[in-house]
């Protein structure tokens, strides 16, 4: 819940100092489903997993945007003595090229992403462990307007994303060489106000 509480937050916070020009250009809160894929190369056998969640978005001009995403995944075992809790939280600035109903889109930034390994006994936690990974993403998308309220949005982002190649050290394009270690898609909807 900890993490809800910081995010509404850090959104209030975005939404307070933005000034009132890129509040007018659009503020919304929004529903998504996602798609998300571990690291195939590491382990062959990943699966894409289904999430649901939200997302705040600001225009603060007509060609950018920042979004705030919180997805959330909850598995439990068949004998009901392991859950599996993933959140997955990400920062992104979204780059327009063209402003108009149909408007494509980069995106790139930062994501937090918890995994919640929880032990049951009789439907009570017995006992809790959390990992928390940092990463970098980058994607494309596009978000198509139905009305002047309502924006409908899909896109595609690759996770984890960091630059060299840790198999080989040498020369200049190894070092600039990008890669990552996941990928997800999603699609929402968003009420600007």
């Amino acid at each position: 819940m900890r993490l809800f509480a910081r995010c509404g937050v850090l959104m209030t916070a975005m939404a307070m100092t933005a000034p009132a020009a890129a509040r007018a250009q659009g503020f919304g809160v929004g529903v998504r489903m996602a798609m998300i894929r571990g690291d195939v190369e590491a382990d062959p056998s990943a699966t894409a997993q289904r999430f649901i969640g939200g997302q705040i978005r600001a225009r603060l001009s007509p060609r950018t945007g920042i979004e705030v995403s919180l997805d959330t995944r909850s598995q439990t075992n068949d004998d009901q003595t392991r859950r599996v809790k993933d959140y997955p939280l990400q920062a992104s600035l979204l780059l327009f090229p063209i402003h108009s109903t149909f408007s494509p889109f980069v995106l790139g930034g930062v994501g937090w992403y918890t995994h919640k390994l929880e032990t049951l006994s009789n439907g009570s936690v017995t006992e809790s462990t959390s990992t928390r990974k940092r990463g970098y993403h980058a994607g494309f998308g596009a978000e198509l307007f139905a009305g002047r309220h309502v924006g409908v949005h899909g896109d595609y982002r690759y996770t984890f994303i960091h630059f060299g190649d840790s198999q080989s050290s040498s020369g200049l394009f190894n070092s600039l060489r990008p890669s990552y270690g996941g990928s997800m898609w999603t699609a929402g909807v968003t009420l600007y106000f």
